[in-house]
C-alpha cells in the first residue's frame, strides 16, 4: 500500500501521512515538570519565568492546535474557526518567550541589566500588539466555513484572514531566526558545561527545525496566491516539522537538568564506592562496621561513611608514625610518583603500620593511649624500643588524612605500590642499623 502512494508521488504520499499533536506535547509536559520545582522556588528568577512561560505556551499549541481540539474548541464557543486567532495567538507568545529565554539566558542575572529590560519591554510590547492585530484581523474578516486542518491555505485569499496568517507566520519566522542564531553563538562559547552545552545542541536544532514549520506554511500558502496546490506542505510537512523541534526543544530543557542530577549521584556514588578499601580498614580500629541504613538516601550514605572513617582515625592518631610517614613520602618520590600522589601512599603505609601495631597489641590499645593521651610515650616501629623524644617521632599530623581520605583510599587499592613504597622506606632505617 505504501508502494503504490510512494508511486503516485511525493505529494499524494505526505498528504496521507498522520501526524500526532500528542507525543510532542507529552515530552514538553515532562520537561515542564522537570523544571516545575525550580521555577516555583524561584519565580522573582527572570530567567525561570520564561522557561517556564515557554514550556507551558509549547504544550499549549500542541493541545489546542490538534485537529480533534480544534473542533472542539469551535463546537463549544459557537463561532466558526475561532480556534484559529486562538493558536495563533499562543504560537506568538511561543515566539515571544523564545526570544525573552535567550535575552536573560544570555545575558546573566546581572550583567547587562539595563539592557536586558529595555529588549524585554521591546519583545513584550512588539508581541502583544501583534496578539491584537491577530484578533482584530480575524473579527474582520469572513471564514463561515470550519476549516479543521488547513485553515491556513483554504482562507489564503481571504481578505483581513490572509493578513492575519502571514502576520503570525512573519512574527513566528522572525522570533526564531533570532532565537537559532542566538543559541548557536552560544554553543561556541567557552567554559560551558558539558550538559548545558549538548542542550544548547538540542534547542538550537530544534529551532532551526522550526524555521522549516515556517517556511513550508509560507510556500503553501504562495502557492495558493498564485493558483498552484501545495496544500501537503501545510497539512503534514508543517506539523511534523513543528513536532520534531519541539520534541527536540523539550529534549534541550531536559538534558542540563537531568544530565546534571544524574552526574551528581553518580559523583556520590563513586566517592562511597571509593572510600571502601580505607573503611573496611578501619574496623580494626572502630571495633565494628560503618552503619548502614537501607532506606538512607546516597548523600546520607556517605556521610556517614566519611564520618566513620574520620573517627576512626582520630582514634588511631597515637599509633600514627610521623617519622614513617617522612620517609615513605621521600620513598614514594623516589619511585617517581608526584607529590600528590606519594603523599597519599606515604599516608596509607603510616596508617596500615598502625592498624597492624594497634592489632597486635589488641583492641585495649585505644583506650590505654587515651588515658595516657597526655604523657609522651611513643612506640617504635618494630616495637622494641621505648620510643621517646629521641626516638624521632613527632605528634602526629591528621589534618591530611581527615581532608584527602579520598585519596588515601584510593592509594590503598595498589598493594603493589604501597608494598615497593613501604620496602623503600624500611630501607634506610635497616641500613642505619646494621652501620651501628
Amino acid at each position: 500500500m505504501t508502494a503504490l502512494r510512494l508511486a503516485d508521488g511525493p505529494a499524494r504520499f505526505l498528504t496521507d501521512l498522520y501526524v500526532t499533536f500528542w507525543l510532542p506535547g507529552l515530552v514538553l509536559t515532562a520537561a515542564l515538570v522537570v523544571k516545575l520545582p525550580s521555577i516555583l522556588k524561584l519565580w522573582r528568577d527572570p530567567l525561570l519565568r520564561a522557561v517556564g512561560g515557554l514550556l507551558l505556551f509549547a504544550c499549549a499549541v500542541f493541545a489546542f492546535a490538534a485537529p480533534g481540539t480544534i473542533a472542539w474548541t469551535n463546537r463549544v464557543t459557537g463561532v466558526p474557526n475561532i480556534a484559529a486567532p486562538w493558536v495563533y495567538t499562543l504560537i506568538t507568545a511561543l515566539s515571544a518567550c523564545w526570544l525573552l529565554l535567550v535575552v536573560h539566558w544570555r545575558n546573566g542575572p546581572t550583567d547587562h541589566r539595563e539592557k536586558t529590560r529595555r529588549a524585554t519591554r521591546w519583545v513584550v510590547r512588539l508581541y502583544a500588539a501583534v496578539v491584537v492585530a491577530l484578533w482584530v484581523l480575524f473579527a474582520l474578516a469572513d471564514v463561515p466555513v470550519e476549516r479543521v486542518r488547513d485553515l491556513d491555505t483554504y482562507y489564503a485569499g481571504t481578505p483581513f484572514m490572509r493578513e492575519e496568517i502571514v502576520l503570525y507566520l512573519l512574527a513566528q519566522a522572525v522570533s526564531c531566526s533570532i532565537t537559532t542564531w542566538l543559541v548557536w553563538n552560544w554553543i561556541r562559547t567557552d567554559g560551558l558545561d558539558a550538559w548545558l552545552r549538548w542542550g544548547l545542541r538540542f534547542l538550537g536544532v530544534g529551532f532551526a527545525t522550526n524555521l522549516l514549520f515556517s517556511a513550508a506554511k509560507f510556500t503553501a500558502v504562495v502557492a495558493r496566491w498564485t493558483g498552484h496546490d501545495l496544500d501537503w506542505l501545510n497539512t503534514n510537512i508543517a506539523p511534523s516539522a513543528a513536532c520534531i523541534a519541539a520534541t527536540l526543544v523539550a529534549i534541550g530543557f531536559i538534558v542540563p537538568h537531568v544530565g546534571q542530577y544524574l552526574r551528581e549521584r553518580w559523583l556520590v556514588r563513586r566517592r562511597h564506592r571509593d572510600l571502601g578499601p580505607l573503611a573496611r580498614l578501619m574496623r580494626t580500629v572502630a571495633g565494628s562496621r560503618e552503619p548502614l541504613a537501607l532506606r538512607a538516601t546516597a548523600e546520607m550514605r556517605l556521610i556517614r561513611r566519611e564520618t566513620y572513617i574520620r573517627d576512626a582515625l582520630l582514634q588511631l592518631s597515637r599509633f600514627l608514625d610521623e617519622d614513617l610517614r617522612a620517609r615513605a613520602h621521600d620513598a614514594a618520590l623516589a619511585l617517581g610518583h608526584d607529590p600528590g600522589r606519594a603523599q597519599a601512599l606515604a599516608a596509607a603505609v603510616t596508617i596500615l603500620d598502625a592498624v597492624e601495631v594497634l592489632d597486635a597489641e589488641g583492641p585495649d590499645a585505644v583506650g590505654a593511649q587515651v588515658r595516657n593521651a597526655g604523657g609522651n610515650e611513643r612506640r617504635t616501629v618494630d616495637g622494641d624500643g621505648a620510643g621517646d623524644g629521641d626516638g624521632g617521632t613527632g605528634e602526629a599530623d591528621t589534618s591530611y588524612l581527615l581532608t584527602e581520605i579520598r585519596a588515601v583510599s584510593a592509594a590503598l587499592r595498589h598493594t603493589e605500590e604501597i608494598t615497593a613504597v613501604r620496602t623503600h622506606a624500611a630501607a634506610p632505617a635497616e641500613s642505619m642499623s646494621a652501620h651501628e
